[in-house]
């Protein structure tokens, strides 16, 4: 549970935010935000989630949870990608994470160049943030376990792909199942490798959906 520190109190405590899953060509977007207590002792090891193999990854994940005095993980799925871009839905992502937490956050420091609209509290960019900010860096670490879990369980639903390995980026393994079977329907039809599949598919009137 939570615990609700004085208004006073509130006001000093920094909300990281950051993402996981911009760049591929299937499956989620995750955004996480965290909010450090600062009576547990610091975590060790923290860094970029990019910088750290899976196993660390996992174990800070753990010690994020446990330690965090507030946490969220949003995730945007592919519908609402397609429907919004990838753009907008990172920002809807961000700020719904931050609303999450905004009850013992005063201020949310975002990975990135770019503050979403419409924050419940004062926002900063922190273009690199996930390598210099320890809140921003557990939120990427938060995203980036919650998508990689995610994505094996789609590689059950949708083997031909080979999701549990590349995680939805556009491999170019990945780019050859396309090719060979089509988008299912964890692919983003608003991205362009994507929708170059589906219509070549089309063409041969074997669009795959598994």
């Amino acid at each position: 549970m939570n615990r609700v520190l004085p208004s006073a109190d509130i006001q000093l405590l920094v909300a990281g935010v950051d993402e996981a899953g911009r760049g591929p060509l299937a499956g989620p977007l995750t955004v996480a935000a965290v909010v450090f207590d600062p009576t547990r002792p610091r975590i060790n090891g923290l860094d970029d989630s990019k910088q750290l193999n899976a196993a660390k990854r996992e174990l800070l994940y753990g010690r994020i949870v446990e330690r965090a005095l507030a946490w969220h993980v949003e995730v945007l799925e592919v519908a609402d990608i397609d429907r919004l871009n990838i753009f907008q839905a990172t920002m809807l992502g961000m700020r719904r994470a931050v609303h999450a937490v905004a009850h013992v956050a005063g201020v949310a420091h975002i990975d990135g160049n770019k503050v979403p609209p419409g924050l419940p509290c004062p926002g900063h960019a922190l273009i690199g943030g996930d390598g210099r900010d320890r809140a921003i860096m557990a939120a990427s670490i938060l995203a980036k376990v919650t998508r990689d879990r995610m994505m094996a369980a789609l590689h059950d639903q949708h083997p031909a792909y080979d999701f549990a390995t590349h995680k939805g980026y556009g491999t170019p393994a990945h780019l050859a199942a396309l090719r060979s079977h089509g988008p299912c329907i964890q692919h983003r039809h608003s991205f362009a490798p994507v929708r170059e599949a589906a219509a070549a598919r089309a063409g041969l009137g074997q669009v795959s959906l598994f």
